[in-house]
């Protein structure tokens, strides 16, 4: 598998973005997809995940009820829905793939070069 995130930007507090992951290669349907944020000079943040089947989802208590993480297993793409955005929001975000359902980002072994995400007004 191959992941590829898109969708970043510059965006104003309060305001929403949407983030895709697309995959290549095969299988993607046997892998859960997680979502991470990296900010300069503190650890990786767990965000999201969602399961193989995309009939769980799993949330990180700084971004629940704003953001919905969800996917497509025909169109080989997952996405980050984020709304409601906040300053503290700002990072790279990582998509990245695991065998197994995990909130941990040690489980997943296929990352995506990420995208960055500025929320300033």
């Amino acid at each position: 598998l191959q992941l590829v995130e898109s969708g970043g930007s510059l965006v104003q507090p309060g305001g929403s973005l949407r983030l895709s992951c697309k995959v290549s290669g095969t299988l993607f349907y046997e892998f859960a997809i997680g979502w991470f944020r990296q900010v300069p000079g503190k650890d990786r943040e767990r965000i999201a995940a969602i399961n193989s089947d995309g009939d769980y989802q799993d949330y990180a208590n700084s971004v629940k009820g704003r953001f919905t993480i969800s996917r497509d297993n025909a169109a080989n793409t997952a996405w980050l829905q984020m709304d409601m955005l906040k300053p503290e929001d700002t990072g790279r975000y990582y998509c990245a793939a695991s065998r197994w359902f995990s909130r941990e980002d040690y489980d997943y072994d296929i990352w995506g070069p990420g995208t960055e995400v500025s929320v300033s007004s």
